[in-house]
């Protein structure tokens, strides 16, 4: 079995919090996840928008091998930044998650789902599409910096960032 598969039913960032206590940012925001693989982790990709997901179709028909997108909804849950038909499109190009400081839809079908999705909540609203939003811009999300490119590590104790890759063969 490979390393990322044993990783599925473990706790990551705690032990990570514990070894590399001077390298990770943890993102102080309860998220709920949402898709088929609550540990996942990889190479950030942001973006910031406000209740217009068009650019986050954009993104995710891009190769995402090793990577996870995260998205500054500025909070937002009026209308969903992500629902199963994106997340389809994210998983058939291999994106590894997404994050999202606003809301999902289609959350039994994500569900079921062999992609990491985490969000602040739900709402059953489509968005606007006015084709808005900035891309591979740094973040602030309740006063934690998300850079592009950064490693981000989640699991159901939360969200950590760093500036490099880590070795996760310190998890117990």
């Amino acid at each position: 079995m490979n390393q990322k598969k044993e990783l599925l039913a473990l706790d990551i960032t705690p032990d990570l919090c514990d070894h590399y206590e001077q390298e990770v940012r943890w993102l102080p925001l309860s998220m709920q996840d949402y898709g088929g693989r609550s540990v996942f982790y990889g190479q950030v990709v942001t973006l910031r928008c406000f209740e217009d997901n068009s650019l986050v179709r954009d993104i995710l028909a891009a190769p995402g091998k090793g990577k996870v997108l995260f998205i500054d909804g500025h909070g937002s849950c009026h209308r969903a930044l992500l629902g199963d038909q994106l997340a389809l499109l994210a998983l058939d190009n291999g994106w590894e998650g997404i994050v999202i400081n606003g809301a999902a839809r289609d959350v039994a079908t994500l569900g079921s789902l062999d992609i990491g999705v985490k969000a602040l909540g739900v709402c059953p609203i489509k968005t606007v599409k006015r084709q808005t939003g900035e891309e591979n811009v740094t973040l602030t999300v309740t006063d934690t910096l998300v850079y592009p490119g950064d490693m981000i590590y989640a699991d159901r104790n939360g969200i950590l960032f760093s500036k490099t890759a880590l070795d996760l063969s310190v998890i117990a």
